[in-house]
């Protein structure tokens, strides 16, 4: 029992943090089933590529625009009630997609669950932020992202068996209908398993009322967050470009283009490579410095596109799949080092402020992907890399943590920490 409790402290599996990682489990995994498949869903209904270039877009818009809201809400209302509200949100996309089939209804459905992660991660880190003691807090962002990583990893499988066996217009329907029942247990389980919060202006010996304004917390931005802020941008601007298109790419454009299911098995590759890297970069990374890590994470992610580039049979696209599963290396410490250097009366309304920022210059890319798609697949792909590397330069000449966290210092009272 020992060992038990040894293990559940180090991997800082405490009570809130269960909760929060069965709703990550579960919605997720109902979203994943149809998210992926979503650009071929679309181009069946007559949407398209335009609908496939915006919708990659309206992502990046929606994430941006969702995450202030997200981190406001996780303070007004207490992350419990904001997570309950999120979950129905995306319930309602599931089940637009369910009852319309239109390419037009499920933009709008995909509109109010594609953003459920960007709506809820700052209440996520914020519960991960105030749950654990500051040692701890790459390890739990660590173990929140290695979680997600299961549905995204067996979602598409599924769904992709869904779609083999059914058709693209039944069988994704059919995934989202799954979706909705994963998603309604997932609330219930969160709420019996999240300890309630008191909101943050009703919080014993809270200072002050949520911030309304994004512009003030942005101006309290440190400038080694701001650099990071600048080397994310360009780095997403890279993955983002071609990421609508990939699955295009995988099942239609090269010359021996794999099977729906080949390309969940790919995206199970992706997440099982990430999987396995997050305990031990998270154990090293809360003990060292955070910036080779992160730093690491970006040449991965500009490596991708290049590496697709020249991936032309299955095998060679689970080199590329590998690839881009390793870009996820340093992920969970960017998170971190975002809380670290957020001021720490305000941890979740700045990584939503931070996030609001990222991708609303991000969306751009993913509506100009569609484009130079049009010019050509090769044009997108290399466009991508040459963000990618802009982005990891500047981090690796102006990027700064906050370096090395003392580890004598004794572990904050798990029974004072709000939850």
């Amino acid at each position: 029992m020992s060992r038990l409790r040894r293990l559940v402290e180090f991997l800082g599996l405490r009570r809130s943090i269960v909760g929060l990682l069965t709703m990550v489990v579960l919605v997720g995994m109902g979203e994943r089933m149809g998210e992926r498949f979503l650009p071929l869903y679309l181009l069946a209904l007559g949407g398209g590529l335009l609908s496939v270039g915006f919708l990659g877009g309206m992502d990046n818009l929606l994430s941006a625009l969702y995450s202030f809201p997200g981190g406001y809400l996780a303070e007004r209302l207490g992350v419990k009630r904001a997570l309950l509200l999120f979950n129905l949100m995306a319930m309602a996309g599931f089940l637009l997609v369910i009852l319309v089939p239109a390419w037009w209804a499920v933009l709008a459905g995909a509109a109010l669950f594609i953003a459920w992660t960007a709506i809820s991660l700052p209440a996520t880190m914020g519960l991960v932020a105030r749950a654990l003691p500051k040692q701890k807090r790459t390890m739990g962002v660590s173990m929140h992202s290695l979680v997600r990583r299961i549905p995204m990893a067996l979602g598409p499988v599924v769904g992709g068996a869904c779609i083999d066996a059914w058709g693209v217009t039944t069988g994704i329907r059919t995934a989202f209908a799954a979706a909705l029942l994963l998603a309604a247990i997932a609330a219930g389980l969160q709420q019996a398993l999240i300890e309630t919060d008191a909101p943050h202006d009703r919080s014993p010996g809270a200072l002050q009322a949520p911030e309304k304004n994004p512009l003030r917390l942005l101006r309290r931005m440190g400038p080694d967050l701001r650099d990071l802020l600048i080397s994310d941008i360009l780095i997403r601007f890279c993955e983002q470009i071609p990421y609508a298109l990939v699955v295009v790419w995988c099942t239609m454009t090269i010359a021996a283009p794999v099977t729906k299911l080949q390309f969940g098995l790919l995206t199970s590759i992706e997440m099982a490579t990430a999987m396995l890297v997050y305990v031990p970069v998270a154990y090293f990374a809360d003990r060292t410095r955070k910036k080779p890590f992160v730093l690491m994470t970006f040449i991965f992610f500009t490596a991708f596109p290049l590496v697709l580039l020249f991936s032309r049979s299955f095998a060679a696209l689970a080199v590329a799949f590998t690839v881009r599963g390793l870009k996820e290396f340093g992920e969970p410490t960017r998170k971190a080092l975002i809380m670290d250097l957020a001021p720490e009366d305000r941890k979740a309304a700045t990584f939503g402020v931070y996030y609001l920022v990222r991708d609303v210059v991000v969306s751009a890319a993913a509506f100009g992907g569609a484009l130079l798609w049009m010019l050509g697949p090769e044009v997108n792909l290399l466009t991508a890399f040459a963000f990618g590397a802009a982005g990891t330069v500047w981090f690796a000449w102006r990027g700064r943590d906050l370096g090395r966290i003392d580890l004598t210092l004794p572990p904050q009272n798990p029974k004072s920490a709000p939850s």
